[in-house]
């Protein structure tokens, strides 16, 4: 058996040796090397009877962060470690650790220490309690007063447009069940919008005050570009939520529009040549037959919609129903 063998079969061995985790805290992270040994301590000390793993996801960091992350694992097993081969973004660094958890509870905070765990009992406690989703809510925040207004005319916001109020959708540090994550696709900047995706399909979603603190290290990479892609996503998850079921409702909607308006304007210019006046050389002529054209688009684009729908629910439904128990099957 050659060197490499042996040590892989030792690692297996002490992983095999590890108790099944309860909750997996996946903590993504870009340049945060003096944060992570300290916030794995807290972690630990939060958690002293709860089974846990801990997947710090590397971003693609320039800093000594995967060197640090595989110090914490060498000294705790509990620890493991992803690094990306470039900074990615967020979503797609949540992803490859949502995707390497164990647990039935998976726990996202952010790597800067702003997130405190000693609240992680308490989300815990919630999701016993039966709630599926749990978002953090900072009642005291330490940001720039920019940042804090920005932030409360978003969350007003995507109450207002989704239905789903909440003090603080951004808040990085949440709790979910794996159904949860197993259901909803992390794509883009859309994992700040989880909660909304997931009351959705039916999931229960609720909040916890939880304490936020001041950066110690490095800084804030919130800047007014995450505020606009924010609203940006916000219009992708009001599309999605309402209309992705039934897409013509809203390109019909549109069609029938834009065509009556379109025929409203032909039929008029029709009454003024009747008449006997001129309207080849009318701008009016031009919008209406332009009016009547998107109309008929977006009748089309509705109908393929509803027809990629059906092929897609007609293969998949069985598999995708958002059934949340049952009881008596064979």
């Amino acid at each position: 058996m050659t060197v490499a063998e042996q040590l892989r079969g030792a690692l297996e061995g002490r992983a095999l040796a590890l108790p099944e985790p309860a909750v997996t805290l996946v903590v993504p992270g870009l340049n945060e090397a003096e944060s992570l040994p300290l916030l794995a301590a807290q972690i630990k000390e939060a958690l002293p009877d709860t089974p846990y793993e801990l997947i710090f996801v590397d971003d693609g960091s320039t800093d000594d962060s995967w060197q640090v992350i595989n110090d914490l694992h060498e000294a705790d097993p509990a620890v493991r470690g992803v690094q990306l081969r470039a900074n990615f973004g967020k979503a797609m660094a949540l992803a490859a650790g949502f995707e390497r958890a164990r647990a039935d509870i998976v726990v996202m905070m952010d790597a800067d220490l702003q997130d405190d765990p000693a609240d992680l009992p308490k989300m815990l406690r919630k999701t016993d309690e039966g709630l599926d989703v749990v978002v953090g809510w900072k009642v005291e925040r330490h940001d720039p007063l920019n940042r804090r207004i920005f932030s409360f005319i978003f969350n007003k916001t995507v109450g207002l447009v989704t239905g789903v109020h909440l003090h603080d959708m951004n808040c990085g540090f949440k709790a979910y069940r794996s159904e949860v994550l197993d259901s909803i696709p992390i794509y883009g900047d859309l994992f700040r919008f989880i909660p909304v995706l997931a009351a959705w399909q039916g999931f229960r979603v609720g909040e916890v005050p939880v304490n936020h603190r001041a950066r110690q290290f490095g800084r804030s990479r919130y800047g007014l570009e995450r505020i606009l892609r924010g609203f940006f996503d916000l219009l992708s998850v009001s599309f999605l939520t309402k209309y992705s079921r039934k897409p013509m409702h809203l390109f019909g909607l549109l069609g029938l529009l834009f065509s009556a308006l379109g025929v409203l304007i032909c039929g008029y210019l029709a009454v003024l040549w009747f008449s006997g006046e001129g309207i080849g050389t009318r701008p009016l002529l031009l919008l209406g037959v332009l009016l009547i054209l998107v109309g008929a688009q977006s009748f089309s684009i509705g109908l393929l919609g509803e027809f990629m729908t059906f092929q897609y629910h007609r293969k998949d439904a069985r598999e995708n129903l958002p059934v949340r128990e049952s009881t008596g099957d064979p």
